[in-house]
């Protein structure tokens, strides 16, 4: 029994998402930033901050880059950008 619940709680850690993997209209709720202190300031400023929901818009033609609504405000990031800001 216990090498069941070990093997469900890796299977969870593994789980985490970033906001590339949401599909248009799906929200989450932002955990990390993982960028480096400068940038991340600059995400924050504009309303990506730990704790806050933030939901999958629509995206270019090519895919990049995508729209993320947060704060009451729609913020285009580019996909390298959003693979680093980790989900709950």
């Amino acid at each position: 029994m216990q090498l069941s619940v070990k093997k469900g709680a890796s299977k969870n850690a593994s789980e985490a998402k970033n906001l590339t993997e949401l599909k248009p209209g799906e929200a989450g709720v932002l955990e990390k930033l993982d960028l480096p202190d400068s940038d991340a300031q600059r995400l924050m400023e504009l309303g990506f901050i730990p704790g806050h929901s933030v939901t999958r818009g629509l995206s270019a033609p090519g895919g990049d880059p995508r729209v993320f609504r947060v704060d009451g405000s729609e913020v285009a990031l580019r996909r390298e950008t959003a693979r680093r800001l980790i989900l709950k």
